[in-house]
């Protein structure tokens, strides 16, 4: 393993969410043990919700519609599907800071960057993890969700950036919980980038945010 180095691996098929999650946890526990290094893994998976550990039963208004993984990360449900480009961020905040406000922040800041490359404003929103677009007449949509589990100061899970999921099946959770507000895909902005130009954008955006050493001031944060 090379010191400061960060292993990019990207998936070309759909990935089993449950097969993910053990990947994620056997690279979790190599770079805790310092026999790995730090890792990004950009991925899709096959139409499925997840139900984060603030997740709450009200919330999963069709049970049936897709396959419900629950999962240790925090917030609560969301959609995976294809158009949708996963992030999946194994660091090791030992080497950064062992702040967990920041490394979010660090997330969200990620994506607005990316999002920036493509024309889009991406924007925070005080008490409301993920990234946010405000369409014309105001109203405000959700175009990347955000969940994260840190385990001995080593993360995993990350972000989900839409870019062409079936926006339909969000019609079977209240994402995140927020009931006020929609979700929105670049392609609903009228904006068509490929996977391969947003993965160049993820990576290319990706040192300017998760610099080391880092200095982060990260906002206070809720769920």
């Amino acid at each position: 393993m090379q010191p400061g180095r960060i292993e990019w691996r990207v998936s070309e098929t759909l990935v089993d969410y449950p097969a993910a999650v053990e990947e994620m946890e056997r690279r979790v526990a190599a770079i805790q043990a310092g026999g790995a290094a730090e890792c990004v893994w950009l991925l899709e998976h096959p139409p499925l919700y997840t139900a984060g550990t603030s997740a709450r039963e009200g919330e999963l208004l069709e049970p049936r519609r897709l396959p419900v993984h629950r999962t240790g990360r925090g917030g609560r449900y969301t959609y995976h599907g294809p158009g949708q480009r996963i992030a999946y961020v194994m660091l090791d905040l030992r080497r950064r800071g062992q702040d967990v406000r920041c490394f979010v922040n660090q997330l969200e800041e990620w994506v607005i960057l990316t999002l920036a490359r493509f024309g889009v404003r991406g924007e925070r929103r005080d008490a409301r993890v993920g990234i946010w677009v405000t369409r014309p007449g105001g109203h405000e949509e959700k175009i990347a969700a955000i969940g994260v589990r840190v385990r001995h100061w080593v993360t995993y899970h990350g972000v989900a950036l839409n870019l062409d999921p079936e926006l339909e099946h969000y019609r079977g959770i209240v994402p995140c919980g927020i009931f006020e507000h929609g979700v929105t895909s670049l392609a609903e902005l009228g904006v068509a980038v490929t996977m391969e130009e947003v993965d160049a954008a993820l990576q290319g955006t990706f040192a300017e945010v998760f610099a080391v050493p880092v200095a982060c001031h990260a906002r206070d944060i809720g769920q």
